[in-house]
């Protein structure tokens, strides 16, 4: 039995229609918040975001064909924008832990970072024992406020909002040291000649990109869109411009 001339045409509008719907969700633009204080990895310079994620972030929108649109929010509100379904990203400098993927997703590990100490070369603070008892500035949402709590409980920890109030508050003597990621640590370090971070590295971990638990294609595109950066070369490119170093 022949289809007739408008169940035909009805039916290729339908099957359009449905392409058109795939093909516009496909290049919706990839919502990312992050939390730009914490160079090297994301920051604010001359009013536009750089930094190594940001960075990272526009090389995998171009490989996914997807426009990338950035949301400025603190920390510690960047897994419930993700729950909220706010962004379908997060990326700042997020290690990747337990508790944090049982409520999220990560991608791949993308850089291997850890916790270490920011402190004064002429201070108090020589080694990681040293901690307990002295004033210790931590960044509110991060691993650094449970670890002290769980290994330092005698440190008193003074716990701000911002990375950047965390540095200026060892630097002009009014927490003894910060704890806090390495990356960021060393680069305040290299342009505070009086800063130094201990040798003694708390811990060694990865950073991950986070996306809500409804979208695993989105996870799976990431994924994907960062191999094709370590093939080409990008990836490599980027960690030598802001890390100095070979890429692993």
């Amino acid at each position: 039995m022949f289809m007739s001339r408008r169940a035909w045409m009805i039916g290729l509008l339908a099957m359009s229609g449905t392409v058109a719907t795939g093909v516009q969700a496909q290049q919706a633009p990839l919502r990312v918040v992050t939390d730009a204080t914490f160079p090297p990895m994301e920051f604010v310079k001359d009013g536009q975001r750089t930094g190594f994620d940001i960075d990272l972030v526009e090389a995998l929108g171009k490989v996914m064909g997807r426009k990338v649109e950035w949301i400025d929010i603190d920390f510690k509100g960047l897994i419930p924008a993700l729950q909220s379904g706010r962004a379908d990203m997060a990326m700042s400098a997020i290690y990747i832990t337990d508790d944090r993927r049982k409520v999220v997703d990560f991608t791949d590990p993308y850089y291997a970072g850890g916790l270490v100490v920011l402190t004064k070369k002429d201070g108090p603070i020589k080694a990681l024992k040293d901690l307990d008892g002295k004033k210790v500035a931590v960044q509110v949402g991060t691993k650094s406020v449970n670890f002290l709590k769980d290994n330092f409980p005698k440190a008193e920890r003074v716990e701000v909002e911002k990375n950047q109030e965390m540095f200026n508050l060892a630097q002009i003597g009014r927490a003894d040291a910060a704890v806090t990621g390495k990356p960021a640590a060393k680069l305040y370090a290299q342009s505070h000649p009086d800063m130094t971070v201990l040798a003694e590295q708390i811990t060694t971990e990865e950073y991950g990109m986070a996306t809500p638990k409804d979208q695993p294609a989105t996870t799976q595109a990431i994924n994907a869109a960062l191999k094709t950066l370590k093939d080409n070369g990008t990836y490599a490119a980027l960690v030598t411009k802001w890390f100095e170093t070979t890429a692993k």
